[in-house]
This record gives structure tokens, C-alpha cells and sequence, in this order.
């Protein structure tokens, strides 16, 4: 799920996302899939829970991913924050 959210921000017409692809000159790098799982982990190990959930990630994403996206001019002009592209990602992939 980590790995998916990531990619969809670097290929969104892969994933159903074409009115994002004019806003993303630059995708988050895979490597916040890796970030996003320590947190995620340390997240449950704080919490006493040895497991994570999709909600754990998604409680987190915003936070990892919103400086790793860099946008276009055109998202910029149409006032499109990281935020709304990153929320539109969560809405529209499956959760596992």
C-alpha cells in the first residue's frame, strides 16, 4: 500500500489519477516508502500493537510525502497544494 501511494504520485495516470498528472512535475522518490514504514512501525510499537494497519499510513502520509512532491507551475497558478493531490491519491486507491 506504502509502495502504491508513492508510485501514484510519480505515474498518476497509471493509477486513474490523469487530472493530477499536469499538477506533479516530480512525484515523491521511493524512498519515502521506505521512511513511511519506520514511522509506521514505530507508530504501532508505541501504541503496544504489533502490527500496522492502512489507516496508520494514511494518518502519516501527508506529513512524509507533502515536501517530496514537487508541482507545477500550472498546479501552483491553479492554487493545488502537495496536500489535495496527496489526498486525492488516498481517495481514489483501494485500501488493501
Amino acid at each position: 500500500y506504502m509502495i502504491e501511494l508513492v508510485s501514484a504520485t510519480r505515474y498518476p495516470s497509471d493509477y486513474g489519477l490523469d487530472e493530477l498528472k499536469d499538477f506533479i512535475h516530480f512525484g515523491a522518490s521511493p524512498r519515502v516508502s521506505i521512511d513511511m514504514f519506520k514511522v509506521v512501525k514505530a507508530m504501532a510499537f508505541f501504541r503496544q500493537k504489533d502490527f500496522v494497519t492502512p489507516v496508520d499510513v494514511a494518518y502519516v502520509v501527508k506529513e512524509l510525502m507533502r515536501h517530496r512532491i514537487v508541482l507545477t507551475y500550472e498546479a501552483e497558478a491553479d492554487g493545488v497544494s502537495s496536500d489535495e493531490i496527496i489526498q486525492k491519491v488516498l481517495e481514489t486507491l483501494p485500501i488493501p
